[in-house]
């Protein structure tokens, strides 16, 4: 089980064992994260560390461009969990205010990394920047590394299919609906994560009953169905999984509102999932969203989209 700590609580318990650190948001834990949680892990082996990561909360735009923050993929509890899986045993989760954005970047190196951290390795990415103003690159790193006795790797970008991996990208993919592209960067499918919560029941009605899913993250695929794999995380139900027809949209044949709505058609299921964690695996899109002039109509395609499903997943 990973630990979480601070910088400050970190720095007070820190034993005689150093830290090998990678450093960045790891929003999504792509494969370019993966590269470096790799490294770091084969480092804290190598010189009798702990494998560690140091990540910051909220995302640095949040604090100097909330109106252009990125949505993030996962919430911070499923990177860190994802981090454990790949064999971090430390988590330094750092508030990003303006005072701790204010320090410099050598004076990160020496005062936060060095010093209260005892770091032995560090491992960034590529397009790594650090310091007020955001002065600091992975070129500076290295040197100020080398002067303070501490290993210093850059991993270069990880690239699929030409295009190199990153959480921009990823967004842009998924924005798009093009989950199946963002999965390959992904190296896992894109997921939505979320408790069960009542909704207006119109699927049990309809002969489809949906588990109305509140997600965890903040990024949601464009409206429309996808097919997905369904996995109860907790309850009694734990640890069941069934192919899904899931849609992303803001049910237009029943109501005018805005609000989205996530809700998960599993197929050959009967059981009571409220209140119980779903991670929903998004594969192929199947079709926009649309406003259905009948409700037989509607009921005619939701079966044609569950035989679809069921086609994918056979």
């Amino acid at each position: 089980m990973i630990e979480v700590a601070g910088v400050a609580a970190v720095a007070g318990a820190r034993g005689s064992r150093p830290l090998a650190i990678a450093i960045g948001n790891f929003d999504g834990v792509h494969l370019g994260h993966q590269a470096l949680l790799r490294e770091v892990s084969a480092r804290a082996h190598a010189h009798g560390a702990i494998p560690a990561v140091l990540t910051f909360t909220p995302h640095p735009a949040r604090l100097f461009a909330p109106d252009r923050a990125p949505p993030l993929i996962m919430s911070l509890a499923r990177r860190l969990n994802l981090c454990a899986e790949a064999g971090i045993e430390l988590a330094v989760v750092e508030p990003f205010t303006r005072a701790f954005a204010a320090i410099e970047a050598d004076d990160f190196v020496r005062d936060v990394l060095a010093r209260d951290l005892g770091a032995r390795d560090l491992v960034v990415g590529y397009d790594f920047s650090f310091g007020r103003g955001r002065t600091g690159d992975a070129k500076r790193l290295g040197e100020l590394g080398e002067a303070l006795g501490i290993g210093v790797a850059v991993i270069p970008p990880v690239a699929i299919d030409g295009r190199t991996c990153s959480s921009t990208a990823i967004r842009a993919l998924v924005c798009e609906g093009r989950t199946a592209e963002a999965s390959a960067l992904l190296g896992r499918p894109f997921e939505i994560e979320g408790r069960v919560a009542r909704g207006a029941a119109r699927g049990r009605t309809l002969g489809f009953p949906t588990a109305n899913v509140l997600p965890e993250g903040e990024l949601l695929p464009k409206l429309g169905i996808y097919a997905a794999r369904a996995i109860v995380l907790d309850g009694p139900l734990a640890g069941t999984t069934r192919p899904a027809a899931l849609s992303v949209g803001k049910n237009t044949t029943f109501t005018d509102a805005n609000a989205v709505s996530v809700e998960a058609y599993l197929l050959d299921f009967d059981g009571d999932l409220y209140e119980s964690r779903l991670r929903l695996q998004l594969g192929q899109r199947l079709r926009d969203e649309q406003k259905f002039a009948s409700i037989d109509a509607l009921v005619t395609q939701i079966a044609a989209d569950v035989d679809r499903v069921r086609d994918l997943w056979s």
